[in-house]
């Protein structure tokens, strides 16, 4: 077991948090309001009584970015675990498929697909995993093999899964550090210069906004203000695929 340096985890942040930033970025100047519409739920924002284009806006807006937040940055914890393993304990990638971490520490090799959070996947997706595992142990051929699903974040109450065992957040990066204040370690880093990072994505943001509600108003609002519900239904859920009548330029 190697010691690690907290600068070490420093500069590893400085050096690849900025793909989470861009990609944040890249996923608003892509992002087109016929294809976020027909992507939400017209019910849903019906039913928490939104009344203005603005709210709506940023409504359906805020949602779609929480989802691709989520798996963005789960994809640079993932590569971040990967990295303080491989200093700690020698970690590489598994001979097997959609599995990340191979490594050994007290005597027992490990194998690990490392996930964002606890509630990650499906009755299908827990299966694909545990079949993963089952093939990868078959190509190293050994016996004293432990599988592990390790989340960077949250908790569960029973580990031992029968096939894996499953660790959470502290338990996680303990488990890969032999560190059990490390998981309140890296919070510092990941904060590093992050003001200076979301400057130019929320001016990104606010703009779209503007643009998106003065769309919205154009296209799904009644002349007296009111927003025009069986229009925008009819445009979300529709037989026939309609267009947005006035865009911007």
């Amino acid at each position: 077991m190697n010691s690690l340096d907290l600068n070490e985890v420093t500069q590893f942040v400085d050096a690849n948090i900025g793909t989470f930033h861009e990609n944040k970025l890249k996923s608003i100047k892509g992002l087109k309001l016929d294809k976020l519409l027909r992507r939400k739920n017209p019910y849903l924002f019906k039913a928490k009584n939104v009344r203005t284009s603005e709210e709506f806006i940023k409504n359906v807006v805020d949602a779609h970015l929480s989802s691709q937040e989520e798996t963005m940055f789960g994809i640079f914890l993932e590569s971040l675990a990967q990295f303080v393993c491989k200093k700690i304990f020698g970690g590489h990638k598994t001979p097997g498929e959609d599995l990340d971490l191979d490594f050994s520490r007290d005597g027992i090799r490990y194998l690990v697909s490392i996930k964002s959070g606890p509630n990650w996947g499906n009755s299908q997706q827990i299966k694909k995993m545990k079949e993963n595992f089952k093939k990868a142990k078959i190509i190293i051929g050994s016996q004293n093999i432990v599988c592990v699903n390790g989340c960077c974040y949250g908790r569960n109450r029973n580990e031992n899964r029968g096939d894996y065992i499953k660790k959470c957040g502290q338990s996680f990066w303990d488990f890969i550090t032999g560190d059990s204040e490390f998981y309140k370690k890296i919070i510092e880093p990941l904060g590093h210069k992050a003001k200076e990072r979301n400057e130019e994505f929320m001016n990104e943001y606010s703009m779209l906004l503007n643009r998106f509600s003065k769309q919205f108003m154009d296209n799904f609002c009644k002349e007296n203000g009111q927003i025009d519900w069986e229009k925008l239904v009819e445009f979300n859920s529709g037989k026939t695929v309609m267009k947005l009548t006035k865009m911007m330029p």
